[in-house]
């Protein structure tokens, strides 16, 4: 591939993500929210992470693989293809057989089980969209890649935008709809990528090569076990919420931590989409022997300047964005805000040096990582939760963040042997001390509108990073030309 050609296809990708994820979340989620209220959103919230926690079962690793090995031998896309959506269909039965068995041990009933159905068929349904695009990016068809992996929430936003802005129907918006609208678009979504994907093989029926599926499960395990590790310590937070509070205050809560959690979210694509370059660049380099110490600076400062930027900001001018954002609870959301937003510093580092030891194949380590982050936020949570409701969810996921980040930055380095010196440590002090010092001067003598101060802000912020060289145009320029 060209490089000009691959510069285009990252911003297209990145462009399309940026341009309609954040109107999900910020847009249409938070529009459901305000309609339905905290205590059904926070049901819908606590199950969906609750079926996240168990999602790598539908995937198992399948997508990483299956990438990988069409991508170098096209010609095997029918035989893959007819026997992994077979496989597909059989871990779908497994992941509803757990999830189903989990749910009623820790007392879901009734209306719980319904919703979980739902949303369990709608994670089965994001897996295989996944499943098939795979396929699609493998064969280098990096642009049809980009527009399939914004269609199903371009269609999700406008079946939820007719229901709630569209004045189609008398009666209130419910939180069932909101998963239904979700479970069309993944349908349309799918038969798109699927006539896509079918036109470019010759598959003509379905069939199960169960020695070729073992091979699959066991090469894609160890991926698996580490996004399944990963998922549980991100996403247990407002399942234990919703467990752990009494009932008629547990949904509140829980919709409270989602109103926060909403613009973490956010920001964590931001610095996922930054990984997605890293990943094989990282690969290719510790492979050819190169040295990788000027590529993880760049990383690291680009990502440290995002990350304390927008933590700074967001926590500075807390409340008047979650008012502009929510209708009720803002002042409890925003306490929890103020704990929470900081953990994109944390994932942000972990984006860095846990994608570097992906791309080293320290998988075991990574394994052990997050079974310590698991268990710190277990137990912290089960000290919190009961005496400080969401912020202590908040605290819990905060500390457990931080802990996972520092080991797998103390291995990274280990490993790696990268020179703590070769970090930028005092530019990041003064970066950190200039954005402070200015976000609390103008949050107290700038009396702006609040977009206008966030785009003065955002200015600020960029300026500073360039003046404190974390922001190196010529070096990004050079990690981009060397990927292509």
């Amino acid at each position: 591939m060209k490089q000009k050609d691959f510069i285009f296809n990252i911003c297209l990708l990145l462009f399309l993500n940026l341009l309609v994820k954040p109107f999900w979340l910020l847009g249409v989620e938070v529009g459901v929210q305000n309609q339905v209220g905290a205590a059904d959103y926070g049901l819908y919230f606590a199950i969906f992470n609750f079926s996240y926690v168990f999602y790598m079962l539908l995937d198992m690793g399948i997508c990483n693989f299956n990438n990988r090995t069409i991508a170098r031998n096209n010609q095997l896309l029918d035989k893959y293809l007819s026997s992994i959506i077979v496989l597909r269909f059989i871990l779908c039965l497994v992941y509803f057989a757990v999830i189903y068995t989990v749910a009623l041990i820790i007392g879901y009933r009734g209306m719980q089980l319904k919703l979980l159905f739902w949303i369990g068929f709608n994670q089965f349904l994001n897996a295989t969209m996944l499943y098939l695009r795979s396929n699609v990016s493998a064969l280098l068809m990096f642009k049809t890649d980009s527009c399939l992996s914004v269609l199903d929430r371009l269609l999700a936003i406008l079946f939820c935008g007719l229901l709630l802005w569209g004045h189609i129907t008398d009666k209130p918006f419910q939180i069932e709809w909101f998963v239904y609208c979700q479970t069309a678009a993944y349908l349309i979504a799918i038969a798109v990528a699927l006539v896509i994907v079918l036109k470019k093989s010759k598959l003509r029926k379905l069939a199960w090569n169960k020695k070729l599926s073992l091979l699959i499960l066991k090469k894609s395990l160890p991926f698996a076990l580490l996004t399944l590790l990963m998922a549980f310590y991100n996403r247990i937070d407002s399942v234990m919420i919703e467990r752990l509070l009494p009932v008629d205050i547990a949904t509140t809560e829980a919709g409270i931590y989602a109103s926060a959690f909403r613009l973490l979210d956010a920001l964590v694509m931001i610095a996922y989409l930054f990984s997605v370059i890293l990943l094989p660049l990282f690969s290719k380099m510790i492979k050819d022997n190169e040295n990788i110490q000027p590529i993880v600076r760049t990383a690291f400062s680009f990502l440290y300047v995002f990350a304390i930027g927008a933590s700074v900001v967001l926590v500075c001018y807390r409340e008047p964005i979650l008012s502009w954002l929510y209708n009720d609870h803002v002042e409890a959301s925003a306490n929890v805000f103020a704990i929470l937003i900081p953990c994109i510093i944390p994932i942000a580092f972990t984006y860095v040096f846990g994608t570097l030891l992906t791309a080293n194949g320290s998988l075991k380590r990574l394994n052990i990582t997050a079974m310590v982050g698991i268990v710190v936020n277990i137990l912290i949570n089960i000290f919190l939760i009961p005496r400080f409701q969401a912020r202590g969810a908040a605290v819990a996921s905060l500390c457990t963040q931080s802990v996972v980040s520092l080991l797998q930055f103390f291995i990274a380095i280990k490993e790696l042997r990268i020179p703590l010196r070769s970090m930028p440590w005092i530019s990041c002090l003064l970066f950190t001390a200039l954005m402070i010092s200015t976000t609390l001067l103008t949050s107290q003598h700038l009396h702006l509108q609040l977009k206008y101060t966030l785009a003065l802000l955002v200015a600020v912020t960029l300026l500073y990073g360039l003046v404190t060289r974390l922001i190196d145009i010529r070096a990004l320029r050079e990690t981009i030309t060397r990927k292509s």
